[in-house]
């Protein structure tokens, strides 16, 4: 990115398996000349090509040390690589809009771990690109580790290949249950009216059924039932196979009042899941992950096929924002 981008190296890094010599996971970006909002805005629009190309071979790019101080910049930031927006229907994390196409990312409790996960990959719909900002960086913690789902692919298959037979054949079940409103307090307490964006049970159900997801009415709520719906998926644009789920943030994370994250996810046949693989795909994910620390200002632009995200639990204050796109 002559003359106004310039990638930089950091010590968290990773090289990408089977991407050539020098590639990185993720790339990371720092001005190269002083920049001020405008002339950054117009950079993104120019360097799209460079920056997408970046975004294909490693899978995640980092812009830091840009002039990105406030949620309204971050929005028009969004806005300068022209891509559609993805409404957050379906989704479980509780999310605030805070201005334009930009919402709070997970707002559960800070002591609470985000496990690793695709984005809506619970639901056929979902974001082929998320962007991450920090508008306020942790005091202590607040991470978002990052992994490539090809090499937790591949790691899984070689050491579980009846395990992940199964999984390519039977696919998943995701099981939720949400109450009316949203539960602050839970990680997956986005409540039903906010999922569906509406009040009205028909239109819920009408939105639902486009999704492919059941819905059973109780008295305090409804239960979510997704699936069978595909583990694994084909990465068309690199041409490999990808882990694209969300079994262990299912298995290991959508547990609060309502929910037991044993039955949140089974096989697709409806047998359940065995404890011991998914918790060693969980040790596997973390030993493969990288972890940059966030500065204010900084922006994560993730290919959502390519990596898998999560949360670690922080000290407050911490506030990162999101932005989904088709």
């Amino acid at each position: 990115m002559r003359d106004v981008f310039v990638e930089i190296r950091f010590p968290h890094q990773k090289p990408v398996p089977s991407a050539g010599a020098g590639v990185l996971f993720p790339a990371i970006v720092s001005p190269a000349i002083e920049l001020d909002f405008r002339r950054f805005r117009e950079a993104l629009r120019e360097e799209k090509p460079r920056l997408e190309s970046l975004l294909r071979s490693s899978g995640a790019v980092v812009l830091r040390g840009f002039p990105v101080s406030t949620a309204a910049e971050f929005d028009g930031a969004v806005e300068a690589f022209g891509y559609e927006e993805l409404p957050y229907v379906g989704g479980a994390a509780p999310r605030t809009n805070v201005v334009g196409r930009v919402f709070t990312a997970n707002e559960s409790p800070p002591d609470q771990k985000i496990p690793f996960h695709h984005e809506m990959a619970q639901v056929p719909e979902y974001p082929s690109k998320l962007f991450f900002y920090c508008e306020v960086e942790p005091q202590k913690g607040g991470e978002t580790p990052i992994v490539l789902s090809h090499v937790i692919y591949e790691r899984m298959k070689e050491k579980y290949p009846e395990f992940v037979e199964k999984l390519e054949g039977k696919g998943l079940i995701y099981t939720r249950i949400l109450g009316a409103g949203d539960d602050p307090s839970s990680p997956i307490g986005r409540g039903w009216q906010s999922t569906f964006l509406t009040k009205d049970k028909s239109t819920a159900e009408e939105r639902a059924a486009r999704l492919g997801m059941k819905l059973e009415w109780m008295e305090d709520g409804v239960k979510t039932i997704m699936g069978p719906i595909p583990a694994v998926k084909y990465d068309e644009n690199r041409g490999r196979k990808i882990w694209f789920n969300s079994m262990v943030a299912a298995y290991t994370g959508w547990k609060d009042v309502r929910n037991d994250p044993i039955k949140a996810v089974t096989f697709g046949d409806g047998t359940p899941l065995p404890a011991e693989i998914i918790e060693d795909c969980l040790k596997i994910l973390e030993e493969e992950s990288v972890a940059i620390p966030w500065q204010k200002g900084d922006i994560m632009l993730i290919d959502n096929l390519a990596v898998l995200h999560s949360r670690r639990s922080f000290d407050p204050p911490r506030r990162i924002l999101a932005s989904l796109c088709r």
